[in-house]
C-alpha cells in the first residue's frame, strides 16, 4: 500500500475486526509479524498481561484500533498479517497431503494430554510434559494433519511462583477468566454449552468444554466448573496436578472417559487415539465400554479394536512416577463406570496389573496404556532402552530388546520459540522463509560458510540477545523486591554483564535434576564466578512441585548464594518461570547447563531451543544430548555412561562438569585472538546450529509419528 494511499475509517474498522479475530488463534504465537504487531499496538498492556492479546484488546477500544489503521503504513503491516494467516489456514499442498493422504482421509489424530504449553498467558501446563505436547500440536498444524487435542481447563494453572524472603517458595493461585483468554464455548447448533457425564463414585459430574484454536488444528478442555456439580467437582480441574490422589483419579477420569465422551457429543471421530503419558489411558476402558455395550463386541473383539487405533507415548523413566491406584480407590470411583459393561471392577483390574492374578498390585495408569496401544515409544533412545528393562516383566516370554517399546526423540516447535530478533536475524540472512526449511540438513548447512553469515554478524546477535535476556532479568529482580516493600531504583543495575558468560539452567526443580551441582563445592564455583579476567554468571529459574519439599530446598539453597554479597551480581534466581521467561533464557545464555542424574533425563528439550540463537549446551549425556552431541556442537559432562552408585554419579559429575568447564569452556569463549572475536567458539556454534536445528524439531518428530504410529500401516 502507498503511504499516501486514502483509507476509509469503514475500511479500517473491517481490518480491524480482522485483526481482532486472528487473536483468537494462537497461530499468532509463532508468527514474528503477528507478534511483533500485536505488541506495539500497546507495549506497556501487552508486557503488563504476560502478552495475552485478548485481556490486551479488552483496553483497546474498537475506535481507536480503526484510527490507527488509518495510517498506511500500519495499515499495510495489518494487512500483511491477515493475507499471512489466510494463506495458511487456506494452503492444501501440505506434508500431510503429500506425504500422509491416508490419514487425511482417515480423520484426525486425538491427542490426549493431561497438559499443554501453548503460550505463557494460558497456564494450563507444569513442565515439560505439557511444552511437549504444545509444539507436538503447533507442528501438526504445520504439517497439515488433522488432528484435535484433548485436556483440561485448569481455571487456577499451575501455580504463580513468589519466592519469600526466607528463600522458600510459596505458591499462588489465581483464577483465569475465559473471556478474557483465546477460548470459546463449545456449543451445539442451538447455541447451547454441549454438556457431557461421567460417573465419579456414586455422583454423575457434569462438564463443558472450551475450543483453543492452533492454526488449522484445535484443543479441547474438559470443564468441571459447573453449577450442576458438588462443590469438590467443580473445583476438581481447577488446578494443574492439584489435590490429593482422589483428585488425579477423578481427573484423569474426566480426562480419559469423559474426553471421549465430548468428542463423540461434537461429531468426532477420531482415526487414531494417542496417549501423551498415561494420564489419559481410561480412554481405553471408555472405548471398550462403547463397543461392547453399543456395538455387540465381545471384550476380546473391543480390545483388538482399541489396540488398533491406540498409541502410547511414556515420558516417565522412574518406576515411582507413574499413576498408580489401590483397589478401593479404582472401585469406589468407577464402580458404577464398570457396571454399564462388566460384572465387576475386578474385571478390569487385571487390565492394569503387570501380573492379572496378584490382587496386592495396584492398578496402574502405564500397564493399562502399554496393554491397550499397539505401539508404545520413549522418547529418546536412551529412555527407549529403560523403558523396555522397566517394563519387562510385562513380557515375560520376550527378550530385552525384543519388548515392543520404540523411541522417537523430542524435538521443539522452532518458530515458536524463536524470539523476535533472532526470526528477523534468519530472514535477513538466509531466507524469509526459513521456518519452511526446518527438516532440510541441506539448508542449515549454509550456516557453516561465512559467505551466508560472518562470525561479527552471529557475534553482534549474541550481544543483542544477552542484553535482552539480562533487561529481561533486571527488570523482573525489581519487581521481586519491590513486592517486599523494598526500593530497588538502582540496587540492581549492575546485576549481570553483557560481556560475561551467560550459563543458563531452567527447568522443573525436581531432585534428579539437581540444579545445584555447579555449587557442589562452593569454593571452587565462587573462583569461578568471582574471575576477574574471565567472569561467568550463572541464571536459575524453575517451579518445584507443591508438595516436593527437597525441590523447594534446592530453590532456597540456590537463592541463598544468589543473595550473598560477593555472589549478588553474578548469581540470580528468577522466580514465577514460564514460557516467557524460558524464551528468553535459552536465546540469550551463551551456555544451556543441562546435569540430571542419568539414566533419569526421559528427553529433555529446552537445551534444543538454544541452537537458533546461537547457544550451547553443556550436558549429561542423557536424553536427547547422548544422541546429538558430537563433539564439536557443544560440550559433554562426562561419558556415555554412569557408575550404579547415586553418590559415586554425584561426586563424578560434578568434578566433570568443573573441568569441562575450566578446561574447554571459559577459555574457548574468552580467546580472541580472531580480531577481538572468540573463532573457536563461533565455529562451534555454526556446527551446532547446522547439526542441532533440522533434526531437533518437532516437524521432524511429527512426521515420525505419522510414518511410524499414525498411518494404518504402521506398526
Amino acid at each position: 500500500m502507498s503511504p499516501h494511499a486514502t483509507i476509509t475509517f469503514t475500511q479500517a474498522t473491517e481490518i480491524a475486526r480482522e485483526i481482532k479475530a486472528i487473536a483468537y488463534n494462537l497461530w499468532w504465537t509463532w508468527n514474528v509479524d503477528a507478534r511483533d504487531l500485536f505488541r506495539e499496538l500497546s507495549p506497556q498492556t501487552y508486557f503488563r498481561n504476560n502478552h495475552n492479546v485478548i485481556a490486551m484488546f479488552d483496553e483497546i477500544s474498537d475506535q481507536e484500533l480503526a484510527a490507527r489503521l488509518l495510517d498506511p503504513l500500519q495499515m499495510e503491516r495489518a494487512q500483511n498479517v491477515i493475507n499471512q494467516y489466510k494463506k495458511y489456514m487456506s494452503e492444501k499442498n501440505t506434508w500431510a497431503t503429500k506425504h500422509a493422504k491416508e490419514l487425511v482421509q482417515q480423520g484426525p489424530v486425538a491427542y490426549f494430554s493431561a497438559e499443554f504449553g501453548l503460550h505463557e498467558s494460558l497456564p494450563i501446563y507444569s513442565g515439560g510434559l505439557g511444552i511437549l505436547a504444545g509444539d507436538h500440536t503447533k507442528s501438526a498444524s504445520d504439517l497439515g494433519i488433522p488432528f484435535v487435542g484433548v485436556s483440561l481447563y485448569y481455571r487456577q494453572g499451575y501455580f504463580e511462583q513468589l519466592i519469600g524472603p526466607d528463600g522458600w517458595q510459596q505458591e499462588e493461585y489465581p483464577n483465569t477468566d475465559p473471556k478474557k483468554l483465546p477460548l470459546e464455548l463449545v456449543t451445539n447448533e442451538s447455541g447451547e454449552p454441549i454438556v457431557a457425564t461421567v460417573k465419579i463414585g456414586h455422583s454423575d459430574v457434569y462438564f463443558q468444554a472450551y475450543r483453543i484454536n492452533l492454526g488449522r488444528v484445535s484443543l479441547i478442555l474438559l470443564d468441571t466448573n459447573r453449577e450442576e456439580n458438588e462443590l469438590h467437582y467443580r473445583e476438581m480441574t481447577s488446578q494443574v496436578y492439584g489435590g490429593d490422589i482422589t483428585t488425579r483419579i477423578s481427573q484423569e477420569i474426566v480426562l480419559g472417559i469423559g474426553g471421549v465422551r465430548m468428542l463423540n457429543a461434537m461429531g468426532i471421530t477420531p482415526a487414531v487415539y494417542h496417549l501423551n503419558e498415561g494420564h489419559s489411558a481410561f480412554l481405553t476402558l471408555e472405548l471398550l465400554r462403547q463397543l461392547v455395550r453399543n456395538e455387540g463386541k465381545t471384550t476380546a473383539e473391543a480390545i483388538r479394536w482399541v489396540r488398533e487405533h491406540t498409541v502410547f507415548t511414556t515420558h516417565t523413566p522412574v518406576p515411582a512416577g507413574h499413576d498408580r491406584f489401590s483397589e478401593d480407590l479404582i472401585r469406589f470411583t468407577l464402580q458404577k463406570f464398570c457396571t454399564e459393561c462388566w460384572d465387576d471392577v475386578s474385571e478390569i483390574m487385571h487390565l492394569g496389573r503387570i501380573d492379572p492374578d496378584n490382587k496386592e498390585e495396584p492398578f496402574c495408569m502405564t500397564v493399562l496404556a502399554l496393554k491397550m496401544s499397539r505401539a508404545t515409544n520413549g522418547v529418546s533412545e536412551l529412555h527407549g532402552k529403560v523403558s523396555r528393562e522397566m517394563w519387562s516383566d510385562l513380557f515375560p516370554k520376550k527378550k530385552v530388546d525384543q519388548i515392543p517399546i520404540g523411541h522417537i526423540t523430542n524435538g521443539v516447535h522452532v518458530p515458536g520459540w524463536t524470539s523476535s530478533r533472532a526470526y528477523r536475524f534468519w530472514q535477513n540472512v538466509l531466507d524469509k522463509n526459513w521456518p519452511e526449511h526446518l527438516d532440510d540438513p541441506e539448508f542449515w548447512k549454509r550456516i557453516e560458510n561465512p559467505d551466508y553469515v560472518s562470525d561479527e554478524q552471529i557475534w553482534a546477535l549474541r550481544y543483542i540477545l544477552r542484553r535482552e535476556l539480562i533487561e529481561f532479568v533486571r527488570t523482573r529482580l525489581r519487581q521481586q523486591s519491590a513486592r517486599y516493600g523494598n526500593n530497588p531504583r538502582d540496587t540492581f543495575d549492575k546485576v549481570l554483564s553483557t560481556d560475561a558468560l551467560t550459563i543458563g539452567f531452567a527447568r522443573r526443580f525436581a531432585t534428579y535434576k539437581r540444579a545445584p551441582l555447579f555449587f557442589s563445592d562452593p569454593e571452587r564455583a565462587r573462583r569461578i564466578l568471582r574471575n576477574p579476567d574471565r567472569p561467568v554468571q550463572i541464571i536459575y529459574a524453575g517451579k518445584a512441585h507443591p508438595r516436593d519439599d527437597q525441590g523447594k530446598k534446592l530453590i532456597q539453597q540456590l537463592v541463598g548464594f544468589a543473595r550473598e554479597t560477593e555472589l549478588f551480581e553474578k548469581v540470580v534466581f528468577l522466580e514465577n518461570y514460564d514460557i516467557n521467561a524460558g524464551r528468553l533464557l535459552v536465546s540469550g545464555a551463551d551456555i544451556w547447563l543441562n546435569n540430571p542424574r542419568r539414566p533419569l533425563e526421559a528427553s529433555g528439550t529446552s537445551g534444543q531451543k538454544t541452537a537458533i540463537h546461537g547457544g550451547l549446551n553443556v550436558s549429561i549425556m542423557d536424553g536427547w544430548w547422548r544422541e546429538a552431541y558430537n563433539g564439536k556442537n557443544g560440550w559433554a559432562i562426562g561419558e556415555d555412561s554412569h557408575p550404579d552408585s547415586v553418590e559415586e554419579q554425584d561426586r563424578q559429575d560434578a568434578e566433570n562438569l568443573y573441568d569441562v568447564l575450566e578446561n574447554q569452556v571459559i577459555p574457548e569463549f574468552y580467546n580472541r585472538e580472531g580480531n577481538g572475536l572468540p573463532r573457536n567458539w563461533l565455529k562451534r556454534v555454526r556446527n551446532a546450529m547446522a547439526t542441532l536445528i533440522p533434526q531437533y524439531n518437532t516437524d521432524r518428530m511429527v512426521e515420525e509419528y505419522v510414518r511410524k504410529y499414525y498411518l494404518k500401516n504402521s506398526k
